[in-house]
Protein backbone atom coordinates (compact mmCIF):
# COMPACT_ATOMS: atom_id res chain seq x y z
CA UNK A 1 0.00 0.00 0.00
CA UNK A 2 1.32 3.78 -1.22
CA UNK A 3 1.69 5.97 1.81
CA UNK A 4 0.00 9.63 1.20
CA UNK A 5 3.55 10.86 1.88
CA UNK A 6 4.98 8.41 -0.86
CA UNK A 7 1.72 9.39 -3.45
CA UNK A 8 3.32 13.50 -2.54
CA UNK A 9 6.34 12.37 -2.85
CA UNK A 10 6.18 10.69 -6.04
CA UNK A 11 3.57 13.55 -7.96
CA UNK A 12 6.52 16.26 -6.51
CA UNK A 13 9.58 14.27 -8.05
CA UNK A 14 7.15 13.87 -10.99
CA UNK A 15 6.82 17.92 -11.19
CA UNK A 16 10.36 18.92 -10.83
CA UNK A 17 11.48 16.52 -13.73
CA UNK A 18 8.87 18.56 -15.78
CA UNK A 19 10.06 21.33 -15.00
CA UNK A 20 13.47 20.78 -15.75
CA UNK A 21 12.56 19.06 -19.70
CA UNK A 22 10.77 22.27 -19.87
CA UNK A 23 13.83 24.10 -19.28
CA UNK A 24 16.04 21.88 -21.66
CA UNK A 25 13.06 22.64 -24.79
CA UNK A 26 13.38 26.80 -23.39
CA UNK A 27 17.00 27.27 -23.84
CA UNK A 28 17.36 25.07 -27.00
CA UNK A 29 14.23 27.17 -28.56
CA UNK A 30 15.56 30.45 -27.13
CA UNK A 31 19.40 30.33 -26.56
CA UNK A 32 20.03 27.37 -29.71
CA UNK A 33 22.23 25.68 -26.64
CA UNK A 34 22.07 23.49 -23.52
CA UNK A 35 24.75 21.36 -21.91
CA UNK A 36 24.47 19.58 -18.70
CA UNK A 37 25.92 22.53 -16.49
CA UNK A 38 23.15 24.44 -17.18
CA UNK A 39 20.90 21.99 -15.56
CA UNK A 40 23.07 21.64 -12.73
CA UNK A 41 23.33 25.23 -11.86
CA UNK A 42 19.66 25.87 -12.40
CA UNK A 43 18.39 22.99 -10.39
CA UNK A 44 20.90 21.53 -8.26
CA UNK A 45 21.34 18.36 -9.50
CA UNK A 46 24.32 16.08 -10.38
CA UNK A 47 25.54 16.00 -13.52
CA UNK A 48 24.15 12.13 -13.62
CA UNK A 49 20.64 13.42 -13.36
CA UNK A 50 21.04 16.12 -15.87
CA UNK A 51 22.64 13.32 -18.67
CA UNK A 52 19.21 11.80 -17.85
CA UNK A 53 16.85 14.20 -18.24
CA UNK A 54 18.23 15.18 -21.83
CA UNK A 55 17.78 11.85 -22.52
CA UNK A 56 14.60 12.08 -21.57
CA UNK A 57 14.06 14.92 -23.89
CA UNK A 58 15.28 13.06 -26.14
CA UNK A 59 13.03 10.32 -26.29
CA UNK A 60 10.47 12.89 -26.67
CA UNK A 61 11.57 14.94 -29.30
CA UNK A 62 14.75 13.71 -30.56
CA UNK A 63 14.76 15.76 -33.67
CA UNK A 64 15.20 18.94 -31.95
CA UNK A 65 18.31 18.59 -30.86
CA UNK A 66 21.89 17.72 -31.57
CA UNK A 67 25.39 16.90 -29.71
CA UNK A 68 28.66 18.96 -30.30
CA UNK A 69 31.08 16.65 -29.22
CA UNK A 70 33.33 19.08 -29.60
CA UNK A 71 31.59 21.66 -27.66
CA UNK A 72 30.23 19.13 -25.30
CA UNK A 73 26.57 21.09 -25.25
CA UNK A 74 23.54 20.11 -27.46
CA UNK A 75 22.04 22.51 -30.07
CA UNK A 76 18.93 23.23 -31.48
CA UNK A 77 18.14 21.41 -34.60
CA UNK A 78 17.13 23.23 -38.25
CA UNK A 79 13.59 20.79 -37.79
CA UNK A 80 12.88 22.13 -34.06
CA UNK A 81 9.44 22.03 -33.05
CA UNK A 82 8.16 22.72 -29.87
CA UNK A 83 7.14 20.01 -27.83
CA UNK A 84 6.28 21.35 -24.50
CA UNK A 85 6.23 24.74 -24.33
CA UNK A 86 4.67 25.97 -27.65
CA UNK A 87 6.41 28.82 -28.71
CA UNK A 88 5.58 30.52 -25.21
CA UNK A 89 6.41 33.85 -27.27
CA UNK A 90 4.74 36.08 -24.91
CA UNK A 91 5.87 34.44 -21.87
CA UNK A 92 9.38 35.45 -23.38
CA UNK A 93 8.93 38.76 -23.97
CA UNK A 94 6.64 39.78 -20.50
CA UNK A 95 9.62 38.00 -18.07
CA UNK A 96 11.95 41.08 -20.29
CA UNK A 97 9.15 42.98 -19.05
CA UNK A 98 9.14 41.68 -15.67
CA UNK A 99 13.14 41.85 -15.27
CA UNK A 100 13.44 45.98 -16.23
CA UNK A 101 10.58 46.84 -14.39
CA UNK A 102 11.65 45.23 -11.33
CA UNK A 103 8.64 42.94 -10.85
CA UNK A 104 10.85 39.74 -10.87
CA UNK A 105 14.84 38.55 -10.39
CA UNK A 106 17.08 38.00 -13.13
CA UNK A 107 17.52 34.52 -11.32
CA UNK A 108 13.96 33.70 -11.41
CA UNK A 109 13.78 32.89 -14.76
CA UNK A 110 15.42 31.03 -17.42
CA UNK A 111 17.57 32.84 -19.03
CA UNK A 112 21.15 32.48 -19.92
CA UNK A 113 21.77 35.96 -20.73
CA UNK A 114 20.56 39.34 -19.99
CA UNK A 115 18.94 40.78 -23.26
CA UNK A 116 19.24 44.95 -24.42
CA UNK A 117 15.77 46.27 -23.75
CA UNK A 118 14.53 49.52 -22.40
CA UNK A 119 10.91 49.58 -21.05
CA UNK A 120 9.19 52.76 -21.49
CA UNK A 121 6.13 53.24 -19.44
CA UNK A 122 4.43 55.61 -16.54
CA UNK A 123 5.11 53.91 -13.19
CA UNK A 124 2.05 53.70 -10.77
CA UNK A 125 2.27 53.41 -6.77
CA UNK A 126 2.66 49.13 -6.71
CA UNK A 127 -0.68 47.83 -5.12
CA UNK A 128 -0.37 47.59 -1.37
CA UNK A 129 0.28 43.57 -0.24
CA UNK A 130 -2.22 43.98 2.59
CA UNK A 131 -4.65 45.53 0.55
CA UNK A 132 -4.56 42.71 -2.08
CA UNK A 133 -4.37 39.69 0.74
CA UNK A 134 -8.02 41.36 2.57
CA UNK A 135 -8.92 41.88 -0.80
CA UNK A 136 -8.24 38.07 -2.33
CA UNK A 137 -9.49 36.99 1.31
CA UNK A 138 -12.86 38.95 0.69
CA UNK A 139 -13.50 37.47 -2.67
CA UNK A 140 -12.42 33.76 -1.85
CA UNK A 141 -14.50 33.64 1.62
CA UNK A 142 -18.05 36.15 0.40
CA UNK A 143 -17.41 39.28 3.01
CA UNK A 144 -17.80 42.71 3.18
CA UNK A 145 -14.39 44.79 3.13
CA UNK A 146 -14.06 48.35 4.32
CA UNK A 147 -11.58 50.31 2.18
CA UNK A 148 -9.91 53.63 2.74
CA UNK A 149 -10.35 54.82 -1.46
CA UNK A 150 -8.87 57.88 -3.22
CA UNK A 151 -11.84 58.26 -5.95
CA UNK A 152 -11.31 60.09 -9.75
CA UNK A 153 -15.04 60.31 -9.99
CA UNK A 154 -18.32 59.76 -7.69
CA UNK A 155 -18.04 59.84 -4.22
CA UNK A 156 -15.91 62.22 -2.40
CA UNK A 157 -16.14 59.84 1.13
CA UNK A 158 -12.95 58.71 2.15
CA UNK A 159 -14.09 55.38 3.26
CA UNK A 160 -16.27 52.66 1.29
CA UNK A 161 -18.41 49.41 2.15
CA UNK A 162 -18.04 46.93 -0.76
CA UNK A 163 -18.76 43.55 -1.69
CA UNK A 164 -15.83 42.72 -4.06
CA UNK A 165 -16.32 39.58 -5.83
CA UNK A 166 -13.88 39.58 -9.17
CA UNK A 167 -10.71 41.17 -10.75
CA UNK A 168 -9.78 42.69 -13.71
CA UNK A 169 -6.87 43.74 -15.52
CA UNK A 170 -6.22 46.70 -18.52
CA UNK A 171 -4.05 49.25 -19.62
CA UNK A 172 -1.45 48.72 -16.83
CA UNK A 173 -3.93 48.67 -13.95
CA UNK A 174 -6.12 46.28 -11.68
CA UNK A 175 -9.57 46.41 -10.22
CA UNK A 176 -11.35 44.93 -8.35
CA UNK A 177 -15.46 44.29 -9.04
CA UNK A 178 -17.45 44.50 -6.35
CA UNK A 179 -21.03 45.98 -4.60
CA UNK A 180 -21.09 49.45 -3.14
CA UNK A 181 -23.01 49.99 -0.25
CA UNK A 182 -22.97 53.43 -0.95
CA UNK A 183 -24.61 53.14 -4.64
CA UNK A 184 -26.18 50.02 -4.36
CA UNK A 185 -24.35 49.22 -7.86
CA UNK A 186 -22.08 47.35 -8.86
CA UNK A 187 -18.72 49.03 -9.48
CA UNK A 188 -14.74 49.00 -10.35
CA UNK A 189 -12.04 49.69 -7.90
CA UNK A 190 -8.51 50.44 -8.79
CA UNK A 191 -6.51 48.66 -6.72
CA UNK A 192 -3.23 51.16 -6.70
CA UNK A 193 -5.88 53.68 -5.11
CA UNK A 194 -7.31 51.61 -2.04
CA UNK A 195 -4.87 52.38 0.80
CA UNK A 196 -6.38 50.19 3.06
CA UNK A 197 -8.57 46.96 3.45
CA UNK A 198 -10.12 45.46 6.65
CA UNK A 199 -13.02 42.26 5.98
CA UNK A 200 -15.89 43.21 7.48
CA UNK A 201 -19.52 41.13 8.25
CA UNK A 202 -20.66 38.38 5.60
CA UNK A 203 -21.36 39.44 2.16
CA UNK A 204 -25.73 40.01 1.56
CA UNK A 205 -25.92 40.69 -1.86
CA UNK A 206 -25.93 37.86 -4.67
CA UNK A 207 -22.92 38.10 -6.76
CA UNK A 208 -25.00 36.90 -10.02
CA UNK A 209 -26.67 40.21 -10.53
CA UNK A 210 -24.10 41.81 -11.64
CA UNK A 211 -25.11 41.67 -14.79
CA UNK A 212 -22.17 43.32 -16.25
CA UNK A 213 -20.06 40.99 -15.28
CA UNK A 214 -22.05 37.54 -16.12
CA UNK A 215 -23.09 38.38 -19.20
CA UNK A 216 -20.40 39.38 -22.15
CA UNK A 217 -20.86 40.40 -25.76
CA UNK A 218 -18.28 40.25 -29.03
CA UNK A 219 -16.78 43.37 -30.09
CA UNK A 220 -16.14 43.63 -33.73
CA UNK A 221 -12.88 45.38 -34.06
CA UNK A 222 -12.18 46.26 -37.72
CA UNK A 223 -9.23 48.81 -39.85
CA UNK A 224 -10.62 52.00 -39.80
CA UNK A 225 -12.40 52.96 -43.16
CA UNK A 226 -10.61 55.84 -43.93
CA UNK A 227 -6.91 54.71 -43.62
CA UNK A 228 -5.69 53.39 -47.21
CA UNK A 229 -5.84 49.91 -48.44
CA UNK A 230 -2.58 48.87 -47.77
CA UNK A 231 -2.26 50.71 -44.02
CA UNK A 232 -5.95 48.55 -43.49
CA UNK A 233 -3.80 45.32 -44.34
CA UNK A 234 -1.02 46.49 -42.00
CA UNK A 235 -3.63 46.65 -39.48
CA UNK A 236 -5.21 43.09 -40.45
CA UNK A 237 -2.10 41.68 -40.61
CA UNK A 238 -0.65 42.83 -37.13
CA UNK A 239 -4.44 41.92 -35.10
CA UNK A 240 -4.60 38.77 -37.03
CA UNK A 241 -8.31 39.56 -38.16
CA UNK A 242 -10.26 37.44 -40.34
CA UNK A 243 -12.04 39.00 -42.87
CA UNK A 244 -11.22 42.21 -41.80
CA UNK A 245 -11.91 42.05 -38.71
CA UNK A 246 -11.16 40.90 -34.93
CA UNK A 247 -13.97 39.41 -32.82
CA UNK A 248 -13.33 39.64 -29.19
CA UNK A 249 -15.51 38.62 -26.46
CA UNK A 250 -15.19 40.14 -23.33
CA UNK A 251 -17.15 40.84 -20.17
CA UNK A 252 -19.46 44.03 -20.46
CA UNK A 253 -18.21 45.36 -17.47
CA UNK A 254 -14.50 45.64 -19.03
CA UNK A 255 -15.75 46.72 -22.60
CA UNK A 256 -15.80 50.26 -21.57
CA UNK A 257 -11.82 49.78 -20.58
CA UNK A 258 -10.82 48.17 -23.92
CA UNK A 259 -12.49 50.77 -25.86
CA UNK A 260 -11.38 53.21 -24.00
CA UNK A 261 -7.90 52.01 -24.39
CA UNK A 262 -8.24 51.74 -27.83
CA UNK A 263 -10.02 55.20 -29.24
CA UNK A 264 -12.85 52.54 -29.91
CA UNK A 265 -15.59 54.98 -27.88
CA UNK A 266 -14.19 58.51 -30.50
CA UNK A 267 -16.85 59.27 -32.73
CA UNK A 268 -15.95 59.07 -36.50
CA UNK A 269 -13.72 61.68 -37.71
CA UNK A 270 -12.40 63.23 -34.18
CA UNK A 271 -9.54 61.89 -34.45
CA UNK A 272 -7.33 61.37 -37.78
CA UNK A 273 -7.31 57.86 -39.27
CA UNK A 274 -3.92 57.53 -38.30
CA UNK A 275 -4.42 58.10 -34.60
CA UNK A 276 -7.54 55.61 -34.51
CA UNK A 277 -6.24 52.66 -37.12
CA UNK A 278 -8.90 50.40 -35.41
CA UNK A 279 -12.62 50.90 -35.02
CA UNK A 280 -15.64 49.28 -33.23
CA UNK A 281 -18.07 47.92 -36.20
CA UNK A 282 -20.71 47.42 -33.26
CA UNK A 283 -20.46 50.40 -30.97
CA UNK A 284 -24.10 51.18 -30.78
CA UNK A 285 -24.56 47.83 -29.78
CA UNK A 286 -22.16 47.19 -27.53
CA UNK A 287 -23.16 50.62 -25.36
CA UNK A 288 -26.47 49.59 -25.54
CA UNK A 289 -25.79 46.07 -24.23
CA UNK A 290 -23.91 47.48 -21.12
CA UNK A 291 -26.69 49.78 -20.47
CA UNK A 292 -29.29 47.58 -20.30
CA UNK A 293 -27.13 45.25 -18.10
CA UNK A 294 -26.35 47.79 -15.52
CA UNK A 295 -30.15 49.10 -15.53
CA UNK A 296 -31.15 45.25 -14.91
CA UNK A 297 -28.79 45.17 -12.14
CA UNK A 298 -29.85 48.01 -10.16
CA UNK A 299 -33.67 46.99 -10.40
CA UNK A 300 -32.57 43.54 -9.25
CA UNK A 301 -31.02 45.36 -6.42
CA UNK A 302 -33.73 47.57 -5.28
CA UNK A 303 -35.94 44.56 -5.42
CA UNK A 304 -33.30 42.57 -3.23
CA UNK A 305 -32.87 45.64 -0.95
CA UNK A 306 -36.98 46.72 -0.39
CA UNK A 307 -37.24 42.38 0.12
CA UNK A 308 -34.37 42.85 2.67
CA UNK A 309 -36.17 45.85 4.19
CA UNK A 310 -40.04 43.76 4.67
Amino acid sequence: MVEFGDQASKKKTKWNVQKRLEFIEFRLFWTARLNRKDLVDTFGISPQQASADISTYEQIAPRNLSYDAGQKSYFRSGEFVPALLGASTQRYLLQLVAIESGWMEYDETWFEERQAIEVTTLTKKRVDTNVLMNVLDAIRNERQLDMGYRSMTGSTASTRLVEPHALSYNSGRWYVRAWSSEHNDFRDYNLNRIHEATLGQPATIDRSLDFQWHHSIDLEIVPNPNLPEEKQAAVEYEYEMTDKCLKVNCRLSVSFYLMSEHNLDVADGVLPPVKQQIVLRNADEVVQAREVARKLSKDALKRYADAAET
